[in-house]
C-alpha cells in the first residue's frame, strides 16, 4: 500500500488489487476522519499510515457508500479502536447490512453488522450536516445512498464512485445501477468547482469542472434512457 499527500489536511492510502482502491485520511482538530475503508486486507496499512503520519488517533469513519470494497476494513479497524463511530447515508443501511439487496443485485449480502453504522446527521430541510471538516452531499446513482465529501478548506472533493478516472480524465463509474441518476448527481462538480478531486478507482483529477461539459455530452444517452424509463 502507498500513502500520498493530497493537500494540507488530506492523504490518500491506496493499493492495486485488479484495479486501484483508494481511501483517505483527513486531519481534524481532534484526530483523523477516515473516508471509506477499502478491503479487509487494507486495515493494517490504513492503521499504519495513521500512526506513521502522526495525525491520529482515528476518531470517525465516514463512508461514501456500503459496497464491499468501501467498507471491508471497518470491523478490523474497530478491533483496534472500539467505539469509533461509523457513518453512512441512511439509504445505504438496509443494503450494506444485508436486509435488502442492492439495486441490480439478486442477493442481499451483509457487508457490515446491523447497528454498527449510524446515519449521517441531516438538517431539518433534509440536507446533510457537516462532519468534521467535511461537507457531505447526497449523490445517488451508483448506490442509493452514495455520498461525496467536500473539504472546503482544502477545496478537495472526495468522490468515491461518483466517477472513475484515468490519467486525470473522468470516466463513468462501473457497476452503476441507475446511470441517469448518477449522471444527474455528477452535476455537483459543476456546482462546487473543486480544485482537486479524488476517486476510489483511479488517479486524481485537477479542476474536474472543466471536463464536465464533455463528460455530460459523452454520456447523454444515460440521461435520455432515464427520461424514457
Amino acid at each position: 500500500m502507498k500513502v500520498a499527500r493530497v493537500s494540507e489536511n488530506i492523504w490518500s492510502v491506496y493499493t492495486w488489487l485488479i484495479f486501484p482502491i483508494t481511501v483517505w485520511l483527513v486531519k481534524e482538530e481532534d484526530g483523523v476522519t477516515l473516508v471509506d475503508a477499502g478491503l479487509p486486507v487494507m486495515a493494517k496499512g490504513i492503521a499504519g499510515a495513521i500512526r506513521s503520519l502522526g495525525i491520529g488517533p482515528l476518531k470517525r469513519i465516514v463512508l461514501t457508500h456500503g459496497h464491499s470494497d468501501h467498507v471491508g476494513a471497518v470491523t478490523r479497524l474497530l478491533g483496534e479502536r472500539p467505539g469509533v463511530p461509523v457513518y453512512a447515508h441512511r439509504l445505504e443501511m438496509p443494503h450494506m447490512t444485508g436486509e435488502a439487496p442492492y439495486p441490480g443485485r439478486r442477493k442481499a449480502v451483509p457487508y457490515l453488522p446491523r447497528g454498527l453504522a449510524r446515519p449521517l446527521p441531516e438538517t431539518p430541510e433534509g440536507g446533510l450536516e457537516p462532519i468534521g471538516g467535511l461537507k457531505p452531499y447526497w449523490t445517488p446513482g451508483h448506490a442509493p445512498g452514495h455520498v461525496v465529501y467536500h473539504h472546503e478548506q482544502d477545496d478537495v472533493l472526495l468522490a468515491g464512485d461518483l466517477f472513475n478516472a484515468k490519467k486525470g480524465r473522468l470516466r463513468f463509474p462501473l457497476f452503476t445501477f441507475d446511470k441517469a441518476r448518477a449522471l444527474e448527481s455528477s452535476l455537483i462538480v459543476k456546482e462546487l468547482k473543486p480544485a482537486h478531486m479524488e476517486v476510489c478507482h483511479g488517479g486524481p483529477v485537477r479542476h474536474p469542472a472543466g471536463q464536465m461539459d464533455e463528460y455530460l455530452r459523452a454520456h447523454a444517452r444515460f440521461a435520455e434512457a432515464g427520461r424514457q424509463a
